[in-house]
Formats: C-alpha cells, structure tokens, sequence
C-alpha cells in the first residue's frame, strides 16, 4: 500500500470514529468563513490522487454547504398550502458542484480541477476545491497540467465540466440505456423523447 492509500484509509477511519480531533476541527471550521483559503490540503492523500501538487500554482480553498433541502421563503400573500413552494425544492445539482460554483465565483482568476468531500456534521457540509493558476508560469510550463490553461477550460465549473458537474449531469453512465444523455439531457431533440 502506498504512503497516500495508508494515510487516506487512517484518515476515514478517523472520520467514522468521530475521534477527538475531528470533532475540535469542526469546532474551528463553524467560526470560520464558509470559503477559506488553505496553505495546505487536509486530505493529502485525496488530493494527490486529484491531481494536485505541492507547488506555485495550486491552490487549496475549503467551502462550507448546508445540508438537506431547500428551503424558499414563505410568500405574504394568500395561497394554498400545495402551492406554497415552500418545502421540497430539491436542488438538481449536488452539494459538491454548488460548493465549487461558489469557489470558482470567489476565485475568478483560478480554475477549478477537482473537489473532496472533508466533513459533515448536523448543519453544514465541507468540501476542499484544487484551484490553478492558469497564468503562472510554473502552470503553463508543465505538460501535466498545462491543458487547464486553454481558453475553452474557463468557466468549466458552470458548465457541468468538473467531475461533480459530469455526476450530476449522469454522465457517468455510458452505453445501453444511457443513449439520450449525451450531449446533455436538455440539447435539442432530447427532451420529450
């Protein structure tokens, strides 16, 4: 086993233990602001295996979420109680790719590779986004990673292409029964068939 699988498997074991330290970290997180840059990523493990490096350009940013539905708030004026649309407004969107539409919207002059799930507790929800520079030099130099810094990557978050995007957009499925879903479930000649 490798020294990123060992420390990402002892890192979830103490997250299902809810040790003692993951409980003070939640502490510190919920006075903290819901987007904060990080020096470095709490998941080393997890975030290596998403592409990031320990060098100029990248950037760890973690973002807080509220949990379960949401929730509209109640209209003055006189209605049924169906026709509130108060309650059960489920976002199609998951949790992750809203966190990172926030990131991406802080950090207008970064691009978003990739997001972790860190820790949940009764009300919120944390998430760590792997940010790039996409005009440093140390970015645009490294064949690994350069291909971020195309024109066509900007903007990538709001256009469901990051992996969350791609798994809320059912990308993830491919072949028989999946024929309807590309290039989106909302392209011509999709809807209604």
């Amino acid at each position: 086993m490798s020294a990123y699988k060992h420390m990402n498997e002892t890192w979830m074991q103490e997250e299902i233990k809810r040790t003692e330290t993951i409980r003070d970290r939640f502490i510190v997180w919920r006075k903290q602001d819901s987007i904060v840059r990080l020096e470095h990523p709490t998941r080393l493990g997890r975030a290596r295996s998403l592409g990031y490096k320990a060098k100029q350009g990248y950037v760890v940013v973690r973002v807080r979420t509220g949990r379960g539905p949401r929730e509209k708030v109640r209209p003055k004026a006189g209605r049924k109680p169906r026709r509130m649309g108060v309650v059960r407004y489920t976002p199609q969107k998951s949790r992750r790719w809203i966190a990172e539409e926030r990131v991406a919207r802080k950090f207008p002059n970064l691009r978003l590779l990739n997001s972790y799930w860190v820790g949940q507790d009764n009300k919120w929800i944390w998430y760590e986004c792997i940010l790039v520079d996409s005009s440093h030099p140390v970015i645009y130099n490294d064949p690994a990673i350069n291909w971020v810094c195309d024109p066509v990557q900007k903007g990538r978050v709001h256009r469901g292409l990051s992996s969350a995007g791609k798994k809320s957009r059912g990308l993830r499925r491919k072949g028989h029964g999946a024929e309807k879903i590309r290039p989106s479930l909302g392209a011509k000649g999709n809807i209604g068939k």
